[in-house]
């Protein structure tokens, strides 16, 4: 049997997905959540496939994929959010495969026994997005960051906010703001999201 796991806040996306599930004759479901902090204390066992939303309360997009995988679990995201950003963000924060909302319930079963037998699950839309993605950056320039520029990089990656991230290093969240807007500047990204890709790939995030 496939252990699974579901976080995913919208009532009736929620009660379709484990509908699904629940028919599936290899399939265990497990725990069911509307947030990563429900999940977490629930009793999930380690190596579950997690099907996960990006758009949640509390911690969301590629942080809620790390926190989910440094769980253990293999994560699968299906979400409405399918655009490059979200697809890359992502899969470099360790989903094995995505899915966008409009899937219908033969690929969603076949997309989780494929991530149980740890494999990718990789739609020729989302192959192109990553292949079109490592050709653009190993194309372009390397981004140099100075020490705090890294520093606040990875706090508001790992889901700080301004104002915590102030407290932490001990500066004001006008300084925090303004090392954003350099980040910014080097990044090209002007998203959290985007924020999160460039952690990961500069190896702040683990």
């Amino acid at each position: 049997m496939i252990q699974v796991g579901v976080i995913e806040d919208h009532p009736l996306y929620r009660y379709a997905l484990t509908r699904v599930l629940t028919e599936a004759p290899d399939i265990e479901l497990g725990a069911v959540a509307d947030s990563v902090a429900r999940f977490a204390v629930q009793d999930q066992p380690a190596g579950s496939v997690v099907v996960l939303d990006l758009k949640l309360r509390g911690v969301q997009d590629a942080a809620a994929v790390l926190e989910v995988g440094h769980m253990g679990h293999k994560v699968l995201v299906v979400s409405a959010h399918a655009e490059q950003p979200e697809v890359l963000g992502a899969m470099q924060a360790g989903a094995k495969g995505f899915l966008s909302k409009d899937v219908d319930g033969d690929e969603l079963l076949r997309a989780i026994r494929t991530i149980a037998d740890d494999n990718a699950y990789v739609s020729p839309t989302l192959a192109g997005m990553i292949i079109q993605d490592s050709e653009e950056r190993h194309a372009g320039p390397k981004i140099v960051l100075s020490e705090r520029e890294r520093q606040v990089l990875r706090l508001v990656a790992a889901g700080e906010r301004d104002v915590d991230v102030a407290e932490i290093l001990n500066i004001s969240v006008r300084t925090v703001r303004s090392y954003l807007d350099r980040i910014r500047d080097k990044t090209g990204e002007r998203r959290r999201a985007g924020f999160v890709r460039v952690a990961i790939r500069e190896g702040l995030l683990r």
